[in-house]
């Protein structure tokens, strides 16, 4: 029966959205620990994190911050925690590792393949700005290259996976992500059950149309059969209607302000909860049962919160 739950992650902040764009975007270190814990309160079992500079919001990779709110979440709540190694575009390797090589989590994220990732067009005419920072880092994505070579994901195998028993969330972007994890599946390097998160809608990657969502999905159940989970994401307006059909095809989905600052049509999200509920409330309504922390640590054979450095 666990086999059929929908295990509901919630991206909190990331690093594509900046706090010009909308007021309930978490910041500071309470910020995103206070959001955190109500989208754990709200269902969510999953809790993938990046971390800001609390002075302005730029996006950093810096551990210290890190563990300003990581304790906090563990402390008020179950949800497995899950730490982003792609941190962001702009980011050498080593600092996109520092905090989760700290905190050796249950889960962080891993990005399957090199890759444009163009975030440029959110920085729209006539945007009055707070931070001088904001246009310019949107502005630097179009002449930049989002690198996961496969020796980085080698690298982070090795360093995560093995160094420290951490499980990945394996963001592919497009169907050739896929097969870069594929490559690493048959090496061994990686083991079942997979946790593969279709990325849609990002530039750069496959588009967020109902088309690909189902192409993605024939491809990966014909590279990892019966050995792997996925879950849906789908950047800006895509976001519930696609995770929604995800939900239906047999997937699990991922909400949160990282991927989506709106509830629908012109409405922003006021919180990272609010999401959480939506998207609860539309699965009960179609008689999905949601997965709690410990069912989708049993899904993921994750190795339990006990085993984590913070």
């Amino acid at each position: 029966m666990m086999k059929n739950k929908v295990i509901i992650t919630c991206a909190v902040t990331g690093s594509v959205h900046t706090p010009s764009m909308s007021p309930y975007l978490p910041v500071t270190p309470d910020q995103i620990a206070e959001q955190a814990i109500a989208a754990a309160e709200a269902g969510a079992s999953i809790l993938h994190l990046h971390a800001r500079n609390p002075a302005d919001g730029r996006p950093t990779a810096d551990p210290n911050v890190f563990m300003q709110f990581l304790p906090r979440i563990r402390q008020a709540t179950d949800a497995v925690i899950n730490i982003s190694t792609g941190g962001s575009s702009l980011m050498t390797l080593d600092e996109r590792l520092a905090a989760a090589l700290q905190a050796q989590p249950e889960m962080c994220s891993l990005n399957m393949g090199s890759m444009n990732f163009g975030i440029f067009p959110l920085a729209k005419p006539g945007m009055e700005w707070q931070h001088e920072w904001e246009p310019q880092l949107l502005e630097a994505t179009r002449g930049t290259i989002f690198k996961n070579t496969f020796a980085d994901i080698e690298d982070i195998l090795k360093r995560l996976g093995e160094g420290c028993g951490t499980r990945f969330e394996f963001e592919c972007y497009d169907v050739g992500h896929l097969y870069s994890l594929k490559h690493f599946y048959d090496r061994g390097l990686v083991k079942g059950p997979l946790f593969i998160q279709f990325v849609l809608g990002i530039l750069g990657g496959i588009g967020a149309d109902p088309d690909n969502l189902g192409h993605m999905k024939r491809i990966a159940d014909k590279l990892f059969g019966g050995d792997y989970r996925f879950s849906v994401l789908a950047a800006g307006r895509q976001q519930m209607p696609l995770i929604t059909m995800g939900a239906v095809m047999g997937g699990n989905v991922r909400v949160g302000l990282e991927d989506s600052l709106t509830l629908g049509r012109g409405e922003l999200a006021k919180s990272n909860a609010d999401q959480v509920i939506r998207i609860r409330t539309i699965l009960e309504a179609l008689s999905l049962e949601i997965a709690t922390p410990d069912e989708a640590r049993t899904m993921l054979a994750l190795k339990g919160g006990d085993r984590v450095a913070f």
